[in-house]
């Protein structure tokens, strides 16, 4: 399992995430989100075989906005827009 994250501050909506992982969308704002289980989120996380595609978003992406690390097996499943980062 994996977890997904978009610094929401840093990013500036370059979006070269997108061209490198379906996942990734542009929010109603213009900024970068994630799309889990047909809603936008700041942070998803993941149990499939993706992970490399995630990682190739993060590094193309040049403001540093994203990051991908394991995640335990309570992590949850999303953290949707709005909503505090940790």
């Amino acid at each position: 399992m994996y977890t997904v994250t978009i610094d929401r501050e840093a990013c500036d909506g370059v979006f070269a995430c997108l061209v490198r992982d379906d996942r990734f969308v542009e929010a109603s704002d213009g900024l970068a989100a994630i799309e889990v289980d047909d809603a936008h989120a700041i942070a998803g996380t993941f149990d499939d075989d993706r992970r490399d595609d995630a990682e190739q978003a993060a590094a193309a992406c040049p403001l540093d906005a994203i990051t991908v690390e394991d995640a335990g097996t309570d992590a949850p499943r999303s953290q949707p827009l709005g909503e505090a980062e940790p």
